[in-house]
């Protein structure tokens, strides 16, 4: 698959995802502000910091030196998707408090941030193996594999930590 020149029609939509995709993530680092404020230390952990905090500068980064679209959407498209599961849980959670403890498929949202590095680290280690011809930019295919295997690692213990341990501990 060949990267399309910027002036090329199909771009436009790139553009406007891609820069939809980055005011996101600077909303989701807000996140971090706000816990700050309301001094809920409890959910600022390294997985959270450390995923927002490279989102928001390395969206606009990779916009920057590269420019938009190519393989990099499917991660915008993969991601915005867990980001709309996991918000519909906070909302429901937060809007009728006495459903909360009721929501089983609070653990299934973790799985499916899983489930996105997964296929996102099978995406580029499967282009460069089955398509080495592949024009988007061999550093950004070993960065996608970076990111999704950290990514991996800090979910799967999050996974672990919250809902295999703790449950071990109740029995």
């Amino acid at each position: 698959m060949d990267i399309l020149p910027s002036d090329h029609p199909d771009k436009y939509a790139d553009r406007l995802f891609t820069y939809f995709y980055f005011l996101n993530k600077v909303a989701d680092l807000m996140d971090t502000v706000f816990f700050v404020l309301r001094k809920s230390f409890k959910q600022i952990t390294v997985l959270h910091v450390y995923h927002h905090a490279f989102m928001a500068f390395g969206v606009p980064m990779t916009y920057y030196f590269y420019g938009p679209g190519g393989q990099y959407n499917t991660m915008g498209y993969l991601n915005s998707f867990v980001h709309v599961v996991m918000y519909a849980y906070y909302f429901v959670a937060a809007w009728y408090p006495q459903v909360k403890n009721k929501l089983w498929w609070k653990q299934y949202i973790t799985k499916l941030q899983i489930l996105q590095f997964v296929i996102l680290f099978a995406q580029a280690v499967l282009t460069m193996w089955l398509n080495p011809a592949c024009t988007f930019p061999r550093t950004l295919q070993f960065v996608q594999i970076g990111i999704s295997t950290s990514m991996m690692v800090m979910f799967g213990n999050f996974y672990y930590q919250t809902y295999l341990k703790a449950k071990s501990k109740k029995q």
